[in-house]
């Protein structure tokens, strides 16, 4: 699923597209319910879905409402993922492993070769979830967010695609 192609259908009735403006409303709310200490306020997500060259937003749409949302900044060569949330009720249904790895093939798509990312040092959940994508932690920023809990930035590395072999002419090697 890239821009401006169909939505993803997952298991269980829930599809994946592409984040409309229409969508933002929506989306600050739940923003709002599930990181209130943190929440991004409107105008960001105006000016970050604005940013079609280097970013990319999904929402998880589920019985027509929104359960989940995710964010990449992509400036060659490296990805950073933005955000990305699932509402508590549909935790444990893969939709955050269906947009992480959504937003893992946009970052090779535009070419990145590291894909990374912050999260809590008190969301083991989460942790859990980009270890299984082979993430791994490389730094930590102590009291990165407004309630003092250090954030653990973490790594994806993305094989480089292997070189195709250039035609030959016919008889020389």
């Amino acid at each position: 699923m890239s821009a401006g192609h169909a939505q993803l259908r997952l298991p269980g009735g829930i599809t994946l597209r592409d984040m409309e403006a229409a969508d933002i409303p929506a989306v600050h709310e739940l923003e709002q319910r599930l990181f209130p200490v943190d929440a991004w306020p409107l105008p960001m997500f105006h000016d970050e879905l604005a940013q079609t060259e280097t970013r990319r937003y999904l929402v998880a749409e589920f019985r027509g409402g929104i359960v989940g949302y995710a964010g990449l900044m992509c400036i060659e060569p490296i990805s950073d993922v933005q955000t990305i949330a699932v509402v508590p009720e549909q935790e444990g249904k893969g939709i955050g492993s269906a947009l992480l790895t959504e937003l893992i093939a946009e970052s090779r798509r535009r070419g990145a070769q590291d894909v990374l990312l912050e999260v809590r040092a008190d969301n083991p959940r989460a942790q859990q979830l980009y270890r299984r994508f082979g993430f791994e932690q490389i730094h930590v920023r102590p009291r990165y967010y407004r309630d003092g809990v250090d954030a653990l930035i973490m790594r994806l590395q993305l094989p480089r695609e292997p070189l195709s072999p250039q035609p030959t002419e016919a008889g020389r090697p």
